[in-house]
């Protein structure tokens, strides 16, 4: 039997979790008679750069620079063109598209150059929190427009799935849910890892720990973690915060910090690859983002057995259940409801571990996803 051959497209290979579920794909699809092909632009400077996790893993990897953050004209024609002709030459059978400007142009691209399927995955999507409502409303419309090229659409939740209803992009019908899943094994164990980060930030073994991880962007209001630790710093907390990622509100952050006078209780430590012994000595992970999909972080650190702490928004809920899988904060949550969930959370019963680490284990893990994308695959193949 031939071999299927699928090209995925998006914007960059930033950190985070469209990444890291397309280097997922890649190396996996590879091996279950698919021929992978991944095409990416270049990741700014502080977003961090994950595009090793494909090119080693044998997966041919397309560079086109044009194809990257920045909305640009110009640069935007010029990845449809570039797009087009590089489908035309690979002639695949399904175009599978990430992130929004990558979904935007893939799909268009794949759509004149006939390919047979064309599929694109909202890992969150950017309906709000990211732009003006006016400019908003034309990103609902055009997705509504890119919807009618597409043979379907994948969501990593069902919260994803609703908002799409909601917004009007697509019929229920054209929606598939597919949890994200990632490689979880270096999580399950960590707590073998307990006491390296700290001893490397000099911060003691009872002494709490609570730590954020991720960009460092508008989006993920790493802000709101730094105005908490502020006032529960103030209002006795005997403590110290991890900051644990980059972007472009890194130096704003740690000016913050020095405003506020709380340096000396928080870390800014960048972006790490040994993040098992992070989580090894965290107390808590706080995710205060104003929008997500599903949030790699907390299922790493939910593997990892670290209490979770995050706004309700997006895909998170179907993650966390409340006081069963972790701690919810409404999305309005102020700092004050914050602070109350994290120090709910340093008391975490083992039981609240147990069935968090059971249900990303279950529900995230890679062989599942593998299976369940590859079963869709053949079956919009067959139709």
């Amino acid at each position: 039997m031939s071999h299927i051959s699928i090209v995925h497209i998006i914007s960059r290979l930033n950190v985070g979790g469209p990444a890291v579920h397309v280097a997922e794909l890649a190396s996996g699809l590879k091996h279950r008679q698919f021929e992978v092909t991944v095409v990416t632009g270049i990741p700014d400077n502080a977003e961090g750069d994950m595009t090793a996790s494909v090119t080693t893993t044998g997966v041919p990897c397309c560079i086109l620079p044009s194809l990257g953050r920045a909305l640009s004209p110009l640069d935007d024609l010029v990845s449809l063109v570039m797009l087009f002709r590089l489908i035309r030459r690979l002639r695949p059978d399904i175009v599978h598209t990430h992130t929004a400007k990558a979904g935007a142009l893939g799909r268009i691209a794949a759509y004149f150059a006939r390919v047979p399927v064309i599929l694109h995955t909202f890992h969150g999507h950017v309906f709000y929190g990211y732009w003006s409502s006016g400019r908003s409303r034309i990103v609902v419309l055009l997705e509504r427009f890119l919807a009618q090229l597409t043979t379907a659409i994948v969501t990593v939740s069902d919260n994803i799935r609703s908002d799409l209803m909601k917004f009007g992009v697509a019929p229920l019908d054209k929606v598939h849910v597919l949890p994200l899943g990632i490689n979880l094994d270096q999580y399950i164990n960590c707590a073998s890892r307990r006491g390296e980060f700290r001893a490397e930030l000099g911060i003691p073994q009872h002494v709490p720990l609570v730590g954020i991880v991720g960009r460092l962007v508008p989006i993920k209001n790493p802000n709101l973690f730094l105005q908490t630790a502020y006032h529960m710093l103030s209002n006795g907390f005997d403590g110290y915060f991890a900051v644990v990622g980059g972007g472009e509100l890194a130096l704003t952050l740690t000016h913050t910090v020095g405003e506020l006078d709380i340096a000396n209780r928080v870390y800014f430590v960048g972006w790490r690859s040994d993040l098992d012994r992070v989580y090894a000595d965290l107390d808590v992970i706080v995710n205060t983002s104003s929008n997500e999909g599903t949030p790699v972080s907390l299922m790493e650190a939910m593997a990892a057995r670290v209490p979770v702490v995050a706004m309700a928004v997006g895909g998170v809920p179907d993650m966390i259940t409340p006081e069963n899988t972790g701690y919810l904060v409404p999305s309005n949550g102020d700092v004050e409801a914050l602070e109350t969930a994290i120090h709910q959370a340093l008391s975490t019963p083992e039981a609240l571990l147990d069935a968090a680490q059971r249900l990303v284990l279950d529900r995230h893990s890679v062989v599942p996803m593998l299976t369940r994308i590859s079963d869709l695959y053949h079956m919009l193949l067959a139709g």
